[in-house]
């Protein structure tokens, strides 16, 4: 019997492991996107090569966290509920290792934009980062919490930076065709753009998967609608 109880402890003890790394795994995709939007605002390159250079830590910990699930998955069996968390915490330890790749995108963006002149006042941008990091915490929250109502926010504000990232399209759109000389500058902010706009897909998907471990039911292929921006 106590043999048991000790194999039992053990076991929650490794499921909340991957939890607490998949929660450090956030912070550290927090601090790249705003050290990569550090490193745009303040023309800082140096910043955005530190960025890039910290990704294989994220790239680490992301393999650490898989091979753990699977360890677990392989050794423990587990059903129902664990069953359940421990497949999430795979697919949401993918979604951030991702999140990751798109800091990298933007401070390479931001390396190049800080040869040339400054096209524009950056306000949309940094909007978009704050929501993008804050749909990220929210959604680890909403995992940490068992937080359906929470999970559901994140995946509402993602509306929010895709009319963004719309907006922001439009307006360079009309950048370029006023002067082809701002071509270049302006594809690189459209692609930063886009980054938020994927990094914002991705918080969803953690919360679509906190949802499913909650409920057992998918959202995935559920769009919350996007509001009427003329209305």
């Amino acid at each position: 019997m106590e043999e048991k109880r000790h194999t039992s402890s053990h076991y929650e003890r490794e499921l909340q492991e991957v939890k607490e790394g998949l929660l450090y795994l956030g912070a550290l995709t927090e601090k790249a996107i705003e050290q990569a939007m550090g490193s745009l605002l303040e023309r800082d390159s140096a910043l955005a090569r530190r960025v890039i250079a910290e990704d294989e830590r994220i790239d680490t910990l992301d393999m650490e966290l898989e091979e753990r699930c699977i360890k677990l998955l392989a050794l423990r069996q587990p059903a129902a509920r664990d069953l359940r968390f421990i497949t999430t915490a795979i697919k949401i330890n993918g979604h951030l290792e991702r999140i990751g790749d798109m800091a990298v995108n933007i401070a390479q963006k931001a390396i190049a934009l800080n040869d040339e002149p400054q096209l524009k006042p950056y306000i949309d941008l940094p909007r978009m980062a704050e929501i993008t990091r804050g749909m990220i915490q929210k959604s680890l929250d909403a995992l940490v919490r068992d937080d359906c109502a929470l999970a559901n926010e994140v995946r509402q504000e993602e509306n929010t930076v895709d009319c963004l990232n719309d907006q922001i399209f439009r307006e360079l759109l009309t950048f370029m065709m006023e002067d082809p000389r701002t071509i270049h500058r302006a594809l690189l902010i459209m692609q930063i753009s886009k980054n938020l706009e994927r990094i914002a897909d991705h918080a969803k998907g953690v919360a679509d998967m906190v949802i499913y471990m909650v409920t057992g039911h998918s959202v995935r292929h559920q769009y919350p609608e996007c509001p009427d921006r003329n209305a």
